[in-house]
């Protein structure tokens, strides 16, 4: 594999970048923002040339010369509709990250910043005399939307069902898959279930994502960080008590729901600590957790009628042979367990950046009206 790849995922208080060359990984680096700093912004998205010079900044102090750099390969933003795959950075997109109808998330900031370096590495070039150019790409952006018609349908007319899943690392995960039995991703059916701060659960056939829910919209398992689905009447009587705002209400769902609204904690290593040291509550949220998994993949089955090849469990979570284990001993009836820890999705973007430069992707382009 030839070229040299800049990777850029914006967390809410970093930024996780990697330079590969040749394929290989010459360095990755969390660029840590403080409190202090973060403060400084009114808006999330204001925060893009700060965290575009830390990057700069950062490459320079490695000696990685601007124009060396053949692509910049970016997490994907809440932007729709969009479908998965690789999309060139233009200013409809732009625009539409900016706007940030969909949400001022983090993540929306990597495709500016990746846009602002190309333009950086084509500049240097054109000063060296250098007429290739550098460009700027996103990969399987979260909110990606390949749903079938009828999961999409919900209870009432005003909520139908969306997606917003972990499309970048749970691809990567199916080709990867795909790969160890000799077939594409578009030669298999498979669930993948992403296990990190929060979690998502997603159909995969022929290479498209037929099916998940919406992690970040109180639609799923039980996470670390969120609470998942709830009853809806309980949900209703607090919106009204005049005891908790929108805001309020919000942040119990995502942020301080799940582990941390029963334990104050995030960190299941610690909750499965204290269940082997005999605390039976953190035994019963564990295996809690482990059920709310197991049923949106049993779930998932359905939509497909039980045809599935396997079912991959990756995130950070999948790192814990006891809950691997559990879920594994739920839902193996229904197909293989393959277990791919970690969130992969520095790798994954690489991944798809050196697809790019070898010719193997459809090179796709945002409007904002139509897939």
């Amino acid at each position: 594999m030839n070229g040299r790849i800049l990777v850029i995922n914006t967390g809410s208080t970093s930024t996780k970048i990697a330079v590969y060359d040749s394929g290989e990984m010459m360095f990755e680096k969390g660029l840590t923002h403080s409190a202090e700093e973060i403060a400084a912004y009114e808006s999330v998205m204001d925060q893009t040339p700060m965290r575009r010079d830390a990057i700069t900044d950062f490459l320079c102090e490695k000696g990685i010369a601007l124009q060396t750099l053949d692509i910049a390969m970016a997490r994907g933003g809440l932007i729709t509709p969009i479908r998965t795959g690789v999309y060139e950075v233009t200013q409809e997109m732009r625009d539409a990250l900016m706007e940030a109808k969909e949400g001022a998330h983090a993540c929306n900031l990597s495709a500016l910043i990746a846009d602002d370096i190309a333009v950086m590495v084509n500049e240097a070039r054109a000063a060296e005399g250098i007429e290739e150019k550098c460009r700027a790409f996103i990969a399987d952006p979260p909110m990606a939307d390949e749903m079938l018609p009828e999961v999409k349908v919900g209870g009432l007319p005003e909520f139908p069902r969306r997606t917003l899943f972990h499309a970048l690392n749970s691809r990567a995960m199916v080709r990867r898959y795909a790969r160890s039995v000799g077939k594409t991703n578009k030669e298999v059916t498979v669930i993948v279930a992403h296990m990190g701060g929060g979690s998502s659960v997603s159909l995969h056939r022929n290479g498209l994502v037929i099916d998940t829910n919406d992690a970040l919209g109180g639609d799923g398992p039980i996470s670390p960080e969120r609470a998942g689905s709830v009853p809806a009447f309980p949900l209703v009587e607090k919106c009204f008590s005049g005891k908790w705002t929108e805001a309020q209400i919000k942040k119990r769902l995502v942020g301080r729901g799940g582990a941390v609204a029963y334990f104050g904690t995030n960190d299941f290593r610690e909750l499965a600590a204290r269940s082997e040291a005999g605390d039976e509550a953190c035994t019963v949220f564990l295996k809690g957790y482990c059920v709310s998994v197991a049923k949106y993949i049993g779930a998932l089955a359905t939509v497909v009628c039980g045809k599935v090849d396997a079912i991959i469990l990756t995130g950070g979570i999948a790192y814990s042979k006891m809950i691997v284990d559990d879920i594994r001993e739920r839902v193996g009836f229904i197909a293989p367990v393959e277990v791919y820890a970690g969130e992969n999705e520095l790798e994954s973007l690489a991944e798809n950046g050196y697809g790019i430069l070898a010719g193997e992707f459809e090179i796709k382009y945002y409007h904002p009206d139509r897939f």
